[in-house]
């Protein structure tokens, strides 16, 4: 990835939860300057509201501050996500949270949410959560099905639209070349989530960029608890540059545009890693530490309080 070594990149969904300390500094190695991950399904089903409590306060607490010790700046979105909204008595209970998180320092959106099954529990939930968007002006981050996902796709760009939601607020994410068309055609931002083997592949991003242009377009890496890679976007934007695409429309689908839908939470921006702070792995978290007996990392001493 010679050809990249200059750009910054951001990733919009990846959820670092489920990754390791490794994976932090390989992506600020790869020039990952900023992050945001939304609250999803942990592979298992919580049966606790007690369990939502606790995840959320780790993504505004102990997730943002392991990342700020390998130099990278995390933003996250807060939502009940649609494979867990199936648990109406459940649901419920997580919805009166989702508020008292949602305005939280750090959190630029409501996310991901949306459909799985497509059933009609998972649309009530769906439903209240854009109404909590909108009472609180926040972007919105859609999680579309992997089962019929274009008529998943277009009921949830309907259902956003039901409830008034200005288009250029709402990412729908996970999309492919069948739905991509109908989504920029609509005014939605369109993010593709960049699998190793499955979903997105790099090689289709690129010519999705290649045949629709940069504008609200949107490459992420999704990475989680399965095979997935958190250098999706830096070897998406290497490849796009190899197979001829302009290098301000690999800035703008890896960088600026995720930047500019994301900011209008009024969480994010720019100068939040431009003027950041030099490391400092001593600094610690509730009193626990990132390092583990390692030597810690100290980037500018004459910046370190004594």
């Amino acid at each position: 990835m010679q050809n990249i070594k200059h750009m910054q990149f951001l990733d919009s969904h990846i959820h670092m939860t489920s990754r390791t300390t490794d994976d932090y500094e390989r992506m600020a190695a790869a020039g990952i300057v900023a992050i945001i991950e939304p609250a999803f399904w942990m592979g298992q089903p919580r049966t606790e509201v007690g369990s939502f409590k606790d995840y959320f306060s780790s993504l505004v607490g102990w997730e943002r501050f392991r990342a700020s010790q390998f130099g990278i700046k995390h933003y996250c979105t807060i939502g009940l996500n649609s494979k867990e909204a199936n648990n109406d008595a459940l649901a419920e209970q997580v919805m009166e949270l989702l508020p008292l998180y949602a305005c939280k320092e750090g959190v630029v959106g409501i996310g991901e949410i949306g459909y799985d099954d497509q059933s009609e529990i998972e649309d009530k939930y769906f439903r209240l959560q854009l109404e909590l968007a909108k009472e609180l002006n926040l972007p919105v981050q859609i999680h579309t099905p992997h089962r019929d996902k274009k008529k998943g796709t277009s009921k949830s760009m309907d259902v956003c639209l039901e409830h008034g939601l200005d288009p250029s607020m709402v990412v729908i994410d996970h999309n492919n070349e069948e739905t991509v068309k109908e989504v920029l055609d609509r005014g939605f931002w369109a993010a593709f989530t960049i699998y190793p083997n499955t979903k997105m592949g790099n090689e289709r991003m690129a010519a999705v960029v290649q045949q629709y242009g940069p504008e609200r377009i949107i490459v992420d890496s999704s990475a989680d608890w399965g095979v997935s890679d958190p250098l999706s976007v830096p070897k998406t934007a290497s490849l796009m540059l190899d197979r001829g695409i302009p290098e301000e429309h690999v800035r703008m689908t890896c960088y600026q545009n995720p930047l500019d839908i994301y900011s209008k939470s009024g969480q994010i921006k720019e100068s939040d890693w431009i003027e950041k702070k030099p490391i400092d792995q001593r600094v610690l978290f509730n009193e626990n530490s990132v390092l583990r007996g390692q030597q810690p990392k100290i980037e500018s001493e004459s910046n370190i309080i004594k």
